[in-house]
C-alpha cells in the first residue's frame, strides 16, 4: 500500500501530465470547492456504457499506454 504522500504525489503527476499544471491545480479547485458527491459524480461518467464497454475502453487504453512507451 503506497503512502499518503506517494499517493498525492503520483496523483499530481498524473494530473499534470494529462492536463498540464494550470488545468490541474484548476481540477484541484473545482473538485475542493464542490460540495457534492465525489463518488457519485465520478459514477455519472460511465452511465451510459456498460461494464463491458468500460472494461473494453480500460484495455485499449492501456494498450494505447504499453506501445507509447
Amino acid at each position: 500500500m503506497n503512502s499518503d504522500l506517494m499517493i498525492l504525489s503520483q496523483g499530481m503527476n498524473a494530473l499534470t501530465e494529462k492536463l498540464g499544471i494550470v488545468d490541474a491545480e484548476k481540477f484541484i479547485v473545482l473538485i475542493k470547492r464542490d460540495q457534492s458527491n465525489y463518488t457519485e459524480w465520478r459514477r455519472s461518467l460511465w452511465a451510459d456504457k456498460s461494464v463491458d464497454e468500460i472494461f473494453e475502453a480500460a484495455k485499449r487504453y492501456a494498450s494505447e499506454k504499453r506501445k507509447e512507451k
